[in-house]
């Protein structure tokens, strides 16, 4: 693929933009007793109480639940918004016998893998076949505000490189079927049998990325434009660059350190495009290995540096990331909470590490979703 300099006629004075905050975050809902998926989604959203009604998702399982915020300035209001959020599904999945659990995938057993009766997921379980019937997955999707849609596609293409070390921080899905998968992700690992779920390919435009969007749909491979499911995209629904590629993070610190590290990055790499920096030109088939290796390692082994090339420890990659994103973090007044943030992410690990650490401890899985609900539920 031939990488030629970004063309953006106009792009709007990022001085001037505040780059706002959204999170969105898909939690399951499990057993108290067996831990197994209970497929009891309608019951908790109808049970949502006042602003948090408004707020509930039905998602493509009849055991998952998303809670989206609103739009949010700062982290301060964002970390408000979620806490709120997850108390309310939490007494709301309580109400309808369940325990609420922020867990990337599956970790005992989903026996009830029906879609809910909508057209859209009768379509896609017709299209995909047992790809659609999976075991539920979670995700934490992060956008932040930005109108320019050009812009927005060619921060995209500077992505690429920093996303396998957005995506070892969220790690938070080593279980499945009752047993440790080996990988710290796992959910990523099922999600590649879907065909439009992956890294997100370099477009020249965004009349580049409209043409290839309308190709892949005529083609049959998805079934309309909501179904690009890119590890980051210009958002379908709203005027923002939209992050994808997380694990649903297990407390809400580890949402607002994630959304923290998406903003500042997003709000950098926009100001290399109006430099005129070109996005590096990364194959794809490195850039798909370095997805798999931090689906793998997390931050307890290597990542693959897609800049300068070859392994290497994953916390060097962390490092680099905030060398390079330090400056726009102490502009959205973010940076001392972040490096208190990753300062304890390094001590306690992720979500993953914390996983493992439970069960190696106990030798009880239940232990493991016990303390996964109690971090769910904590504000």
């Amino acid at each position: 693929m031939a990488y030629r300099p970004a063309t953006v006629d106009t792009v709007p004075d990022l001085d001037t933009l505040t780059l706002t905050l959204g999170v969105e975050e898909e939690f399951l809902l499990l057993d108290p007793d067996s831990g197994r998926n209970l497929p009891v989604a309608d019951q908790v959203l109808a049970a949502l109480r006042g602003p948090a009604r408004d707020q509930g998702r039905q998602e493509f399982r009849h055991s998952m639940v998303e809670m989206v915020t609103p739009v949010c300035a700062d982290l301060t209001e964002l970390r408000t918004h979620l806490v709120a959020l997850r108390r309310s599904a939490v007494e709301a999945a309580a109400e309808a016998g369940a325990r609420l659990v922020a867990v990337g995938a599956t970790p005992v057993a989903e026996p009830h893998r029906t879609v809910p009766d909508r057209p859209r997921y009768h379509a896609m379980s017709r299209r995909y076949g047992p790809v659609a019937h999976d075991p539920a997955v979670c995700g934490c999707h992060v956008h932040v505000g930005l109108p320019d849609r050009e812009l927005a596609v060619q921060v995209c293409n500077h992505l690429r490189v920093w996303l396998p070390v957005v995506q070892a921080i969220t790690t938070n899905s080593p279980l499945h079927d009752g047993y440790d998968t080996g990988h710290a992700s796992w959910r990523s690992m099922q999600l590649e049998r879907w065909p439009s779920i992956g890294p997100t390919p370099y477009f020249d435009s965004a009349a580049d990325y409209d043409r290839t969007v309308d190709e892949l749909i005529a083609a049959g491979i998805m079934l309309d434009a909501a179904m690009v499911y890119w590890y980051a995209r210009p958002s379908s629904a709203y005027p923002t660059v939209e992050v994808r590629v997380g694990d649903v993070c297990p407390t809400v610190d580890d949402a607002v350190l994630v959304a923290a590290l998406v903003r500042s990055l997003v709000a950098t790499l926009a100001d290399d495009v109006r430099a005129g920096v070109l996005a590096p030109p990364v194959r794809d088939c490195l850039v798909a290995a370095a997805h798999w290796r931090a689906a793998h390692d997390g931050l307890d082994g290597e990542l693959i540096d897609l800049r300068a090339g070859g392994a290497r420890p994953a916390w060097d990659l962390v490092d680099e990331l905030m060398a390079v994103i330090a400056p726009a973090l102490l502009r959205h007044g973010d940076l001392g909470y972040v490096l208190a943030q990753l300062a304890r992410l390094r001590r306690d690990g992720t979500g993953a590490t914390r996983q493992r650490r439970v069960l190696e401890h106990t030798g009880d899985l239940r232990a493991v979703i016990d303390d996964l609900a109690a971090h769910t539920a904590a504000g």
